[in-house]
């Protein structure tokens, strides 16, 4: 079934160059330059992914991706992500900063592309981020758990809860935290998280692999850093062992 896309672009001819691209690769695709109205349809459900300028004329583009984190829009991979986890966002803008990427994903953008940018490179990207929305659902049937049931994974319904609470992960934290929990202690680079999590090359991405790693250790609560821990000069593993 394909996923329906809002493209949220106050530059007409982006915005259309967008549309042109991601309707080829298959989408449905809505688009405006307006943040409200982005906020309305992003409120209304039905959206699967949006693609977002942060720079819009109307509503700054961080208020729009705080309300696509909240939950508005469909759940894409239809096995329970939870509305929390809202609408899984790929930001489009011109600011290159590192700390303004990094201020994005920290906001839960799940990609982070810059202009100028290649079209073809955002429809890569949106496959990439929608792929890991829909999860690995179906290739296992049951529940792992780690750390005496202390973190558990359903893969099938795409769910995952820390002392029997249900956290709410974007899809990247989602695969961060399932890559690592594949083989629990051992060591993934930054390298390697990148391509197991995004599904591409992509060089540079390494640095914001931490940002997510913050994030998602925040939402595993006070001992987040035991369960994701940092290998020093290396990279990430899972601090936990898996239940029998």
């Amino acid at each position: 079934m394909s996923a329906t896309l809002l493209v949220v672009e106050d530059e007409k001819e982006l915005r259309e160059l967008l549309r042109r691209y991601l309707e080829r690769a298959g989408y449905a695709v809505v688009t405006t330059a307006s943040g409200a109205e982005a906020v309305r349809l992003l409120g209304a459900g039905g959206i699967d992914l949006a693609v977002l300028d942060l720079g819009l004329p109307d509503v700054d583009g961080t208020e729009v991706l705080r309300e696509a984190r909240r939950g508005g829009g469909s759940d894409t991979a239809g096995n329970g992500t939870g509305g929390a986890a809202g609408v899984p966002v790929v930001v489009l803008t011109a600011r290159s900063a590192v700390e303004d990427r990094i201020r994005g994903l920290e906001l839960g953008a799940d990609d982070y592309v810059t202009k100028p940018f290649s079209p073809t490179e955002v429809v890569l990207r949106v496959q990439a981020v929608l792929n890991r929305a829909r999860g690995t659902a179906g290739r296992a049937s049951a529940v792992a758990c780690y750390g005496g049931g202390r973190l558990c994974v359903d893969q099938e319904r795409h769910r995952v809860s820390v002392d029997g609470e249900p956290v709410d992960l974007t899809p990247t934290e989602w695969g961060l935290l399932t890559a690592l929990a594949s083989v629990p202690g051992r060591v993934y680079s930054r390298y390697e998280l990148v391509n197991r999590v995004r599904g591409y090359e992509f060089a540079g991405y390494e640095r914001t692999i931490d940002s997510h790693v913050k994030n998602l250790r925040h939402k595993l609560g006070p001992a987040g850093a035991q369960v994701v821990e940092t290998v020093l000069g290396v990279g990430y593993r899972l601090g936990l062992d898996r239940d029998a």
